[in-house]
């Protein structure tokens, strides 16, 4: 009995009308591909743009001023030594860290809650109520942290002795805003971890705090490192809450129930016109922005660095 070793023709080849779908050509994919690719030379094209706007003022203002003198400041008794951004990066990372404090529990507890334990039902209302959160204008945090957080919560509730605008109230806000953020994306990355990973969990005896802390959350900690940090980026660029409610006063105390200017409120006041165009003042908006620019994209680069260290492929 001999054997037919000589390979037949491919699969549907001989059926009529089979089509040849690698020659086929299909414009409307070509041209979101091309529209893919103009979104994103854009996007590179207007951080370019962005670095290009800053250089001219900033380079103009340490012409003016030493760059020694960029971080000194010298207010109380004065002997001159103006330039501050030194007390505003202070602001900023106190209230940043402030806001950390309270949405990075918050918002990784609803993430878990929402992947682990709340039923489809319970989701399906709940996720959308929580991201809400994000779709209320700043402005409004703004105001709520002045007329209400302050008076009521702060000096009220709590007895704390705090002035008008303090970083407290600001930094509070500011982290019950970016919950949303934290919870969204942790929730999305808890949620992609394999079910096979809990059920070899259960299988072992674990309950379900045991899996959702020591299998779930290190499984995806990648994501929930990347929810955080982009978190803090939102944080430290917000703008309406810490003019609003954390005051205009450049402060180097440490004191979280005093005021601190934030180098996003000084942009905004300073950006009102009560320094003239070309002044070392107006000029030093351009370089705390670019301060600001530089801080953000550190920011990015450890989120970037944090999530290929300990992403994990299942």
């Amino acid at each position: 009995m001999s054997v037919d070793t000589q390979a037949g023709p491919p699969f549907g080849a001989g059926l009529p009308g089979a089509p040849n779908l690698s020659r086929k050509r299909r414009p409307a994919e070509a041209a979101i591909k091309a529209l893919l690719i103009v979104s994103a030379l854009t996007s590179v094209a207007i951080t370019f743009g962005i670095i290009a706007a800053l250089i001219e003022p900033v380079v103009q203002f340490f012409r003016q001023v030493p760059f020694s003198q960029f971080f000194s400041w010298q207010d109380i008794g004065s002997k001159e030594l103006r330039p501050a951004a030194l007390p505003l990066v202070l602001g900023t990372f106190m209230v940043t860290a402030i806001a950390l404090v309270i949405a990075v529990p918050l918002g990784l507890g609803a993430a878990m809650y929402l992947s682990e334990y709340a039923s489809k039902r319970t989701r399906k209302w709940l996720k959308p109520t929580v991201e809400l959160l994000a779709g209320v204008p700043s402005v409004v945090y703004g105001f709520f942290a002045v007329f209400f957080v302050t008076p009521v919560v702060l000096n009220g509730w709590l007895g704390l002795d705090v002035t008008f605008t303090n970083s407290l109230a600001a930094g509070v806000v500011l982290g019950v805003m970016i919950i949303p953020t934290i919870a969204s994306l942790s929730e999305d990355a808890l949620s992609a971890v394999p079910l096979a990973l809990r059920q070899g969990s259960f299988a072992m005896g674990a309950n379900r705090m045991q899996t959702t802390l020591r299998v779930v959350l290190p499984a995806a900690l990648s994501g929930v490192a990347a929810a955080v940090v982009l978190g803090m980026s939102r944080a430290v660029g917000e703008t309406m809450i810490v003019a609003l409610a954390g005051g205009s006063a450049k402060n180097l105390s440490p004191d979280v129930r005093e005021g601190h200017q934030t180098m996003t409120a000084f942009i905004a006041q300073t950006a009102q016109g009560e320094n003239p165009v070309g002044s070392s003042s107006y000029n030093m908006l351009f370089a705390v922005a670019l301060l600001l620019f530089i801080i953000t994209l550190i920011i990015n680069a450890i989120s970037i660095v944090l999530v290929r260290r300990y992403r994990q492929v299942y």
